[in-house]
């Protein structure tokens, strides 16, 4: 069985859940998770979590996202993008390259979008798709993204080409629709290939037809992340020995119970100090194990408590 992330390419025509069903029959297994949605006509990165790593999905659901887009001036659709209805038609004006980037380039940073009819999103119990289809328009509330970062590569009327890190929840087609807006010519997305998700990049990922070809030659594990690697970063904790039932059964974690690294990954012991981790943040995260060497998960510090309490734990067979 497999345990941690791969890094699959969605290819056209499929939704996440195809691949997620198709993984389960290639692989055998059952427990597979996707860390989000990729409409059928959108390409590229979807990390997938194997076995434990399921787990791991909302965490990475959280991670910043890069997008490569072809937006189309001129045309409106019921769904956003080039496979909706068109629903209007309009000129874009020759010449007009440096408005364009200026709008598009007005989008830089926080601002509040709403969420397209045609999205899985629920209001009320039912998907906003759902509902579309039926031929219902409802009341959406605006949600706050961030566009970290636009990059436009081709101004080649009425398309542009242009590379987007936005935050989760981010809707290409509608920054596209939104930017249609502001120029008065509307737009739609004509096509959308995601290029990252965190450490993921497109140039890394693997298609459902490699992923058969890896498992028959025995080659796949070298490109599975294992999940105490997702956290390389993270500050790393040890249970003391007499505190490891609690640490596995989930329980959090007091001064005097734990041990920490410093960044060369020597030891140190803080239970003789006042806090449990000297200057530590409230919420600061860390990779904690047991006193054998054993990842069991991430936990997060409690300031007001002085303590660590587990976010998110990856033993098998423990508690959760």
């Amino acid at each position: 069985m497999y345990e941690g992330v791969l890094n699959v390419y969605k290819e056209r025509g499929f939704t996440s859940h195809d691949v997620v069903a198709k993984l389960r029959g290639i692989l055998k297994m059952k427990r597979i998770g996707h860390t989000g949605t990729l409409d059928p006509d959108a390409e590229g990165v979807l990390p997938v979590c194997l076995g434990q790593a399921a787990r791991l999905c909302d965490m990475l659901t959280d991670e910043g996202k890069v997008y490569r887009t072809v937006m189309l001036l001129g045309v409106e659709t019921d769904t956003q993008d080039i496979s909706g209805q068109v629903l209007a038609r309009r000129t874009v004006a020759a010449g007009s390259e440096k408005q364009v980037t200026e709008a598009i380039r007005s989008f830089l940073g926080p601002y509040d979008q709403i969420p397209p009819m045609y999205s899985a999103l629920k209001v009320n119990g039912k998907k906003l798709c759902d509902l579309a289809r039926q031929g219902k328009t409802v009341e959406r509330q605006a949600r706050p993204v961030v566009i970290h970062g636009i990059d436009i590569e081709s101004v080649e009327l009425p398309r542009v080409t242009m590379t987007v890190h936005c935050s989760k929840g981010t809707y290409i087609r509608t920054l596209c629709h939104d930017i249609g807006q502001k120029l008065g010519c509307g737009a739609c997305m004509e096509s959308l290939l995601r290029v990252r998700v965190g450490r993921f990049t497109v140039e890394e990922s693997l298609r459902l037809a490699q992923i058969e070809q890896l498992r028959d030659s025995g080659g796949l594990a070298r490109h599975i992340v294992p999940v105490e690697e997702m956290f390389a970063g993270y500050p790393r904790a040890h249970a003391l020995p007499e505190a490891d039932t609690m640490a596995r059964n989930g329980n959090p974690l007091r001064p005097g119970q734990v041990r920490f690294e410093d960044g060369c990954g020597a030891v140190r012991m803080d239970a003789e100090t006042v806090r449990m981790d000297a200057g530590a943040e409230n919420g600061r995260e860390y990779r904690v194990y047991d006193s054998r060497g054993t990842f069991l998960g991430i936990y997060a510090y409690e300031q007001e408590k002085d303590r660590l309490k587990p976010r998110k734990l990856f033993l098998s067979g423990e508690c959760r």
